[in-house]
């Protein structure tokens, strides 16, 4: 009888431990802002980061039962090591086979940014990732039933418990667990930035220098701060691809002004993310700068830098696109692209 009750007893014991290993963990994450970037955009009020919230929103993004088919997960198409971008297609892959009709942009600082997607189709961090999951070409997932998935499945169980006081396994945890991984990835170690905080292996050469001070000249009234994106709309002056007919985002505010601007990118770990441009046309940097040395088109609402007094473009010589060039792959970050907290396993 009594080896019955101390069974009893270390059974009752195992299952407190386990209910109470499940329950909320407060560990929170001392997000520091990089002492060049601006503020953050997302100031994680009613989301405060921790490490349950970030392990929880990593496993949603890696898994592929959110898509209709049960593979293409958020990670399918923004790969770490290019910086969270699907490199070399020209258009994102969905599901069936599907084919969008822009490029998928990158997942860097977005808790810096105001507007997402090409088109500005979010505006809050915990909202984008709705968009992708729903779209019949990307992911075509049904809410409920990534939900019901997710209340049957015990690692999910566990760690929505750990992660929010709640715990509830919602649509609304799910979008918080998300921006909260999303937030976690901040590219801010290149060697730009070691220059730009004085620290050790800031080290730029003579052009990289000239690029750099070639680059504030020309390009950065759009590509702004040291997030390289002032977060603004504009018609770069791309010919239109008659095969998509993309109106930029005018699909968004259905204002004529709106018609084929397109978000201004980062330009961060931009070596390792081409092809360009929201419909990918271009696979070099090489073939950008030639675009605004002279392929600029006056189509309707061109961003006026790019048309002075009838001159279209920016005026770039050859040596003048090698030395920014060379700046712009001083703001890859390997630190970022190859950080194993953010790697799928």
């Amino acid at each position: 009888m009594k080896k019955i009750v101390i069974v009893a007893v270390l059974l009752l014991f195992v299952s407190c431990s386990s209910d109470k290993e499940a329950e909320y963990q407060n560990i929170p994450i001392n997000y520091q802002v990089p002492s060049n970037f601006p503020p953050l955009v997302y100031t994680m009020e009613y989301n405060p980061l921790t490490e349950k919230g970030f392990e929880l929103g990593k496993k949603i993004f890696y898994d592929g039962r959110l898509a209709s088919d049960g593979v293409v997960a958020c990670g399918f198409c923004h790969i770490q090591e290019n910086a969270f971008t699907h490199h070399g297609h020209t258009f994102s892959h969905g599901v069936g086979e599907g084919i969008g009709t822009r490029n998928a942009p990158p997942i860097q600082n977005m808790a810096y940014q105001t507007q997402f997607f090409w088109d500005g189709a979010a505006n809050h961090i915990e909202l984008l990732s709705m968009n992708p999951i729903s779209n019949e070409v990307e992911m075509n997932g049904n809410i409920v039933d990534i939900i019901t998935m997710m209340q049957n499945d015990s690692e999910y169980k566990k760690l929505y418990q750990q992660a929010f006081e709640n715990g509830a396994i919602n649509s609304e945890n799910m979008l918080k667990a998300l921006a909260q991984f999303m937030t976690m990835l901040t590219s801010s170690n290149s060697r730009f930035d070691k220059y730009r905080r004085n620290e050790q292996g800031g080290v730029l050469t003579s052009e990289e220098l000239e690029g750099y001070a070639l680059f504030n000249q020309k390009c950065a009234s759009c590509h702004a701060t040291d997030i390289f994106t002032d977060n603004s709309f504009r018609n770069n002056g791309l010919s239109i691809n008659p095969q998509i007919q993309d109106n930029g985002r005018y699909r968004v505010t259905e204002q004529e002004e709106d018609r084929y601007t397109f978000k201004v990118p980062s330009l961060r770990n931009i070596e390792k993310t081409a092809p360009y441009m929201h419909d990918g046309r271009f696979f070099t940097l090489e073939a950008v700068l030639d675009h605004y040395a002279n392929g600029v088109v006056n189509t309707q609402n061109l961003d006026a830098s790019l048309n002075q007094n009838g001159v279209l473009g920016i005026p770039l010589t050859n040596d003048e696109k090698v030395k920014i060039i060379a700046f712009l792959k001083t703001l890859t970050d390997n630190e970022f692209l190859t950080n194993t907290r953010f790697a799928e396993f």
